[in-house]
């Protein structure tokens, strides 16, 4: 379901290399954290949350087969390296309070 879910988003998006898709195992449900470039937020949710819903029923059908529950969570934030090193150093001079 993971490589599913990335396959579908990096066809998605502009910045295919910063899809990032955690998979947590819980007993009878799995979450699907979805972490996309900021820039890309809105092609992955769609107009009115279309696209995410038909990502989420595609993983409901698909569940269903495995007798398993799969939650996709869409991660808002998302820092690319670049923006990491850039924050990082803006704190370590004492200029990011966030």
């Amino acid at each position: 379901m993971k490589q599913l879910v990335e396959t579908v988003c990096k066809s998605l998006v502009d910045n295919p290399e910063d899809v990032k898709v955690t998979q947590i195992d819980g007993e009878q449900t799995t979450i699907l954290e979805l972490r996309v470039h900021q820039s890309d937020l809105g092609k992955v949710i769609g107009k009115q949350g279309r696209t995410a819903r038909a990502i989420r029923t595609i993983l409901a059908a698909a569940g269903m087969k495995q007798k398993r529950r799969f939650n996709l969570e869409i991660i808002e934030r998302f820092e690319d390296r670049a923006e990491r090193a850039e924050r990082a150093e803006r704190t370590d001079r004492g200029g990011d309070r966030s």
